[in-house]
C-alpha cells in the first residue's frame, strides 16, 4: 500500500465528515425498526460509511508528520474526556497564569525595593561601600540614583 500523504486541513475535514456520520447512523438507530427491511438498511449502510470514514480519519492523521500536528496538554485531553468544556479550562488556565504573573510581579517590586534599602542602608554604614552599592543599584536596573535620593543623599 503506497503511503498516504496529508495535510491538516484534510486531517479536520475528514473528522468533520466523520461527526455527520456518526450524528446521522445516531439518527438511523434511534428511528430504528427492527421488522422494517428500509431502516435495516439504511442503518447498514450508515454504518459501513462511519467505518469507512473512520478509516480514513486514521490514515490521514497517521499520515501527519508529528510537527504540523498541534500539541495538545493532557490535562485538556483528561478535562474533556470527564465531559468538561474546554473553554471553561482555558478561562480557569488564563485566570491562573494571571494570578500567577500578579504574584511574580509583587515579588519583582519586593525585591527591587528589598535591593535600594539594603543598598541605601549599607552606604550610610559603610561609606567606603556607598560608591559600589550605587553602582550595583544602577546596573541591577534602577533608574537612576532613586534609593540614594530618597533619604536626601
Amino acid at each position: 500500500m503506497a503511503p498516504v500523504t496529508s495535510d491538516l486541513p484534510q486531517v479536520q475535514d475528514s473528522v468533520s465528515t466523520t461527526l455527520t456520520l456518526l450524528f446521522q447512523t445516531l439518527t438511523n438507530v434511534s428511528l430504528y425498526d427492527s421488522a422494517g427491511r428500509p431502516s435495516r438498511d439504511s442503518l447498514a449502510s450508515d454504518l459501513s460509511s462511519l467505518d469507512d470514514s473512520l478509516l480514513k480519519v486514521h490514515r490521514l492523521a497517521n499520515a501527519l508528520p508529528p510537527s504540523s500536528t498541534p500539541g495538545i496538554p493532557l490535562p485538556l485531553m483528561e478535562y474533556v474526556e470527564n465531559g468538561r468544556n474546554p473553554d471553561i479550562y482555558t478561562r480557569e488556565f488564563v485566570e491562573l497564569v494571571r494570578r500567577l504573573n500578579h504574584l511574580t510581579r509583587g515579588k519583582m517590586h519586593a525585591f527591587r525595593d528589598f535591593r535600594d534599602v539594603l543598598a541605601r542602608e549599607m552606604g550610610a554604614a559603610m561609606p567606603e561601600i556607598k560608591e559600589d552599592a550605587m553602582r550595583v543599584v544602577e546596573e541591577t536596573g534602577a533608574l537612576g540614583r532613586c534609593c540614594w535620593v530618597r533619604r536626601g543623599e
